[in-house]
């Protein structure tokens, strides 16, 4: 079940990158596929957080499991805000609505 996370993860990595490279239309572009797949991934995060036996009731709980650590170790800086917010919402249970 992880594999599904890192592979959308991974989507959502190619995105960055090529968002970072770009300007103008094509990199409007590339920013509206990476937010895209970034919340894909977050959504594949929520489902397999949900289906451990014993989910993390921290942030700090959830920063010590192997999988969390992958995802830390690849993470570009201006983007720690924004998946800290996720994880949290994620182990409150709380879920948003996102419009696009």
């Amino acid at each position: 079940m992880f594999n599904l996370v890192m592979r959308k993860w991974e989507e959502a990595l190619l995105d960055w990158d090529m968002m970072t490279k770009t300007s103008g239309d094509e990199g409007a572009d590339n920013a509206e596929r990476f937010e895209m797949h970034f919340y894909e991934f977050i959504d594949e995060l929520k489902v397999w957080f949900q289906s451990l036996n014993q989910p993390p009731t921290t942030v700090e709980e959830a920063e010590n499991l192997d999988e969390i650590k992958d995802i830390l170790e690849r993470l570009p800086a201006p983007l720690e805000l924004n998946f800290y917010n996720e994880l949290e919402l994620i182990i409150e249970g709380k879920y948003q609505v996102r419009y696009d």
